[in-house]
């Protein structure tokens, strides 16, 4: 008697996949997660194609989403003989992207950014299946300057964003995770005599600028505000330890990390947020709505964060503080200008909800939906 495989179930065979490539940073893995959530929703199956420190960061993924690991490289880090490696690597990883969507057949292949992204963006142009790629930041990133103009569209977080001449746009706004999404235009409690809290992101990795200046800022100011104040700080492991003793030296109540999972509750307590520009944590400070004091990361070879944070600040619901002027008294001083200021802190986060694009995800879905 032959063996007979067991049945899938018809929804299981038939449903469409969408294959989302994305590298290893919360800029381009929240966005990416956003959407993947909102497929799964919809009835789609989903695969996220990554490198293996991509996967690393993939735990916010929904447990249906499968994890498909490329080989992939950067010529930004390791030596010269790392480097040597990368287009064999990159190389490696496109014939296998290839081979597997040959048999997959995906029915859209969206980019979110990072080199990880090049081997399932390259094998879905070589394949001619339906693509697209999302910037969430002002200006296109390497690896989607690549494919720019290899794809149906450009879906745009950042509006407007600086791209090749004859590339077709569409402004979407930044997906943010149902998490996010969930505390959308929370009631803020403008500061006053009373428990404050302030919320110090610098993106996935931390940042150590922040580190150095933003606590002594912060003991700075002045008592009627600094006794009220209590602090979620973001670091790098390496700083963890130092910027944890000078808090509790200075009597000041401090929550140090490396890593906050629970960002959307500790955003909605907080009277201010003080972050990098990157354009997840612009979207999520925008959607949730607080006020915020705004780092644009200066090595950013394209100046993309400044660009990010041009909504914000125009509106007035925000504060820019170029990197190369981030030093203690001035930044003390802008801290205080907003917790000193209740009227002030409700109207930037007034402003921010005005900047805020709650229904990126659904916009984007759409795009998917029209390119599949």
């Amino acid at each position: 008697m032959g063996f007979n495989p067991p049945c899938l179930p018809e929804s299981a065979v038939t449903a469409p996949l969408l294959i989302i490539a994305a590298g290893g940073t919360g800029g381009h893995m929240f966005p990416a997660q956003a959407l993947a959530e909102a497929m799964l929703a919809k009835g789609w199956r989903v695969k996220l194609s990554t490198d293996a420190r991509g996967a690393r960061y993939a735990g916010g993924f929904p447990n249906q989403v499968e994890v498909e690991q490329v080989g992939s490289a950067t010529f930004a880090r390791g030596g010269m003989a790392d480097r040597i490696k990368v287009p064999f690597q990159i190389f490696c990883g496109v014939v296998a992207a290839i081979w597997r969507m040959r048999r997959e057949r995906p029915s859209a292949v969206i980019g979110f950014g990072g080199y990880p992204a090049i081997p399932a963006m390259a094998a879905a142009w070589v394949l001619r299946l339906p693509r697209m790629i999302h910037e969430q930041n002002g200006v296109l990133g390497r690896v989607k300057q690549i494919f720019a103009r290899r794809v149906a569209m450009v879906a745009c977080g950042t509006w407007p964003t600086d791209l090749p001449a004859g590339v077709k746009a569409v402004h979407t706004g930044n997906p943010v995770r149902r998490a996010i999404l969930e505390r959308a235009g929370a009631p803020y409690i403008p500061p006053g005599d009373y428990p404050m809290s302030i919320l110090v992101i610098g993106g996935s990795q931390g940042a150590r600028i922040l580190s150095d200046v933003v606590p002594p800022a912060i003991s700075a100011l002045p008592e009627p505000i600094r006794r009220n104040v209590r602090v979620s700080h973001q670091a790098r492991d390496e700083d963890i330890a130092r910027v944890a003793a000078y808090y509790a030296a200075e009597g000041i109540n401090a929550d140090v990390l490396p890593f906050f999972n629970d960002i959307p509750h500790r955003m909605t307590d907080a009277q201010l947020v003080i972050s990098r520009a990157g354009a997840s944590s612009i979207a999520d400070i925008s959607v949730i709505g607080r006020p915020a004091i705004l780092i644009p990361l200066a090595i950013a070879i394209r100046d993309e964060q400044t660009a990010n944070a041009a909504a914000l600040v125009a509106a007035g619901a925000a504060i820019l503080v170029p990197e190369p002027e981030l030093e203690v008294a001035p930044l003390s001083l802008r801290i205080a200008e907003v917790l000193g200021d209740p009227d002030r802190a409700l109207q930037m986060s007034l402003r921010a909800l005005e900047c805020g694009r709650p229904d990126a995800t659904d916009r984007l879905v759409e795009l998917v939906e029209e390119l599949a």
